[in-house]
């Protein structure tokens, strides 16, 4: 494999409390983006995350540790990643989960479809994606809420709650960073949906989701309710006065 592939991009990686998971992602994307950077972005892990990263760090030039201040949330995380990412020169900024559910080696088709589409989003509800090792109840809700936010927001986009993201650096820049308001899972659907109302350029590509090994998920009740509540605000936010701009579906 090229030494050059990913060269330019960086995987965001935000992580609370996930020490067990960090040593076995990291190597893996190096092995599937060898030119790419990677910046984990810590939440004051009490485990020792961000100690352990800052340790990888001073061995590996391609990683990078962001401690970051202000309130938690995965929102804000990866809004002070992409801040970090844009003061520099990357052209692709992936969004990328700790806990082993992406698969790395995903990375060189998303970056590969990203020469076509302005942002890629890795797809579980398509053919031939899907999830592994959950409970009925989990899959239900995770189709329901997909389902209504693609009601609510009227957009035919497959995955919207999905994290696995590869974003071109133009579609980053020209979206309105600083008004995103939504902090929990609801910032994937809000950050997809402005990139369409802005007319760029929309992909997705199938992968298996399989359940986390190690820790435990960030998911809860409160975060649920904070995507739904805050569809509608984001609708009236999002959705175009007029025709949908050039948005496409792969």
């Amino acid at each position: 494999m090229s030494a050059a592939l990913g060269a330019g991009a960086l995987v965001v990686v935000p992580t609370l409390n996930e020490i067990d998971n960090l040593p076995r992602l990291l190597p893996a994307i190096f092995a599937a983006l060898p030119g790419a950077h990677v910046l984990v972005v810590d939440d004051h892990s009490p485990d020792g995350t961000g100690a352990l990263a800052d340790a990888l760090a001073r061995a590996e030039p391609r990683l990078f540790v962001l401690h970051r201040q202000g309130p938690p949330g995965l929102g804000p995380a990866y809004l002070a990643g992409f801040a970090w990412a844009l003061d520099r020169d990357y052209q692709h900024i992936f969004e990328m989960d700790a806990d082993l559910s992406h698969p790395p080696d995903l990375l060189p088709a998303l970056l590969h479809a990203a020469e076509r589409y302005d942002l890629v989003l890795g797809c579980r509800y398509m053919p031939g994606g899907g999830v592994s090792g959950w409970g009925l109840h989990r899959r239900l809700l995770s189709r329901l809420g997909n389902t209504y936010a693609r009601l609510v927001l009227g957009l035919p986009l497959r995955d919207l709650t999905g994290g696995y993201k590869c974003f071109r650096r133009s579609v980053l820049a020209a979206l309105p960073l600083d008004r995103v308001q939504t902090r929990g899972y609801a910032f994937q659907i809000e950050l997809t949906a402005l990139a369409w109302r802005r007319g760029f350029l929309v992909g997705e590509l199938p992968f298996c989701f399989p359940d986390r090994a190690h820790g435990q998920s960030k998911m809860s009740l409160r975060i649920a309710g904070e995507a739904a509540v805050g569809l509608w605000k984001m609708r009236s936010d999002v959705l175009p006065s007029g025709p949908v701009g050039p948005g496409e579906v792969r």
